[in-house]
């Protein structure tokens, strides 16, 4: 069976990200962790994407990655804009960049794809989807990348998913001469 790997950065006051005028131009992961994106940084996601053969991602993610990645070329770009992508999402009607909205159920489409033969699946970004998936106890690893730095405002890890409590078991800590540490976690 396919694990589902969830990838997300993380500062350490919590923030992921933000989609509020007055501080999206400071609350967003490219603008704070790009100081630390080094080689460490570059070998470690370029190893995780090369374990996947999919992408899971919810609509903020994919309409930023689509925008960020569709027009790039080389290696990299290459191997995101080919890899096939799923997508949950409960306002759009059609997708571009080699993706496929998921219909129906999503928790069901996501045990159907993990039982397919392959590759991890690597989620990026973290958001209302993964109240579904956690739920469902579809999330196999969580990749949170610590950066070191205070953001002061923006949207915080699991912020509105209206989770229960969920406990974790820490499974490996990947530590960067920049400063970035990668907690990876399991279900308990």
């Amino acid at each position: 069976m396919r694990k589902l790997i969830e990838s997300t950065f993380v500062s350490l006051d919590g923030i992921i990200d933000d989609t509020r005028p007055s501080t999206a131009s400071r609350a967003e992961p490219h603008h704070w962790g790009h100081p630390y994106w080094d080689e460490d940084h570059g070998n470690y996601a370029t190893n995780l994407v090369h374990s996947a053969d999919a992408f899971l991602l919810g609509r903020v993610t994919y309409e930023g990655f689509a925008e960020a990645w569709s027009t790039r070329s080389g290696p990299e770009a290459d191997m995101f804009n080919t890899m096939p992508k799923y997508v949950a999402s409960r306002t759009l009607t059609e997708t571009t960049w080699n993706a496929t909205l998921i219909q129906g159920d999503v928790a069901e489409e996501v045990a159907r794809l993990k039982e397919q033969p392959g590759k991890n699946i690597l989620k990026w970004g973290t958001g209302e989807l993964d109240r579904t998936l956690i739920d469902h106890g579809l999330i196999d690893e969580f990749h949170f990348w610590y950066f070191p730095v205070i953001v002061g405002a923006g949207k915080h890890l699991f912020e509105n998913t209206g989770l229960d409590t969920t406990h974790l078991q820490l499974a490996d800590i990947n530590r960067f001469d920049s400063g970035i540490a990668v907690h990876v976690y399991t279900p308990k």
